[in-house]
């Protein structure tokens, strides 16, 4: 469920995901999941999020990552805590539209 909720999968991917773990999971099996167990999960990390400031910037350099340049786009709030971070290949408004949505 966390992986749905934060990477964006499809069903019929994380069965298959769930299958190359041993657990037998349909794709409708994991969408009941989804709706029986989501309010709950959203109150527990609830929990673990910190507030952001009134304010806060966003910055983007490149960083070398395994022999080859990367792009990093990060947010930062008044107090210099990085509340969003995301790593690109390439530089470009797909890119950044990404980052700005998550």
């Amino acid at each position: 469920m966390r992986w749905y909720l934060r990477f964006r999968l499809s069903y019929r991917d994380l069965s298959s995901i769930v299958a190359e773990m041993g657990v037998a999971g349909a794709p409708s099996t994991i969408l009941r999941w989804v709706i029986r167990y989501t309010k709950g999960l959203v109150r527990r990390w609830d929990a673990f999020e910190f507030a952001v400031g009134r304010s806060w910037r966003a910055d983007e350099t490149y960083i070398k990552v395994r022999g080859g340049l990367v792009y990093l786009y990060r947010a930062v709030d008044e107090r210099g805590r990085t509340v969003a971070s995301y790593l690109s290949r390439s530089r470009d408004l797909p890119a950044a539209r990404i980052f700005f949505r998550s």
